[in-house]
């Protein structure tokens, strides 16, 4: 099977010793590195959504033309909690999404994902500053995401064009 899965929650830190530090237990926090086989890869925000999934079927050509491979992102749900005691800033809790696994064994039963290899990266917190994260570590050669659509798009912006706006590397938007 061309498939892999990595699950890296959005906060978990990992600890690694510097050892150009006088200190030998002294460290510090970085994000785990990245598979090199996926570097300059197809970044592709999913979520299950038709225009992910549209979004995703340009990525595979994408990747599978370029032989590079598939990084498929899933940003996981935080929900916002206000301390109201002391008006402290807000606080982001993590809350289990089930879906990542959900997706990660759809996409592991798909033969479409057969002709290029992937990895499933699952992210918690803001779309756009995740798939950007995603892109940067991987040092991808472009990001895909499919269009919103609806009335949540045109009241908070659509994910797709913070992307645009934001991003350092090519933003594909499927419509």
């Amino acid at each position: 099977m061309a498939g892999h899965e990595f699950f890296e929650p959005a906060d978990r830190k990992r600890f690694v010793a510097d050892p150009t530090a006088a200190e030998p237990l002294a460290a510090e926090e970085s994000r785990s590195s990245c598979d090199p086989a996926f570097k300059h890869g197809v970044v592709v925000g999913f979520d299950g959504s038709t225009s992910s999934e549209r979004a995703l079927a340009y990525a595979i050509g994408m990747a599978h033309r370029s032989q590079s491979g598939l990084i498929i992102v899933h940003v996981a749900n935080r929900l916002p909690t206000t301390v109201w005691a002391g008006c402290e800033p807000p606080v982001f809790v993590d809350v289990p999404d089930h879906r990542t696994e959900v997706l990660g064994l759809e996409l592991a039963c798909a033969d479409y994902l057969a002709e290029v290899p992937w990895i499933l990266v699952e992210r918690g917190g803001d779309i756009c500053h995740e798939l950007e994260e995603v892109g940067r570590e991987y040092e991808a050669d472009a990001i895909v995401v499919g269009s919103t659509h609806g009335l949540v798009g045109r009241i908070f912006g659509s994910v797709a064009g913070r992307l645009a706006k934001r991003a350092q590397r090519p933003v594909v938007v499927i419509p």
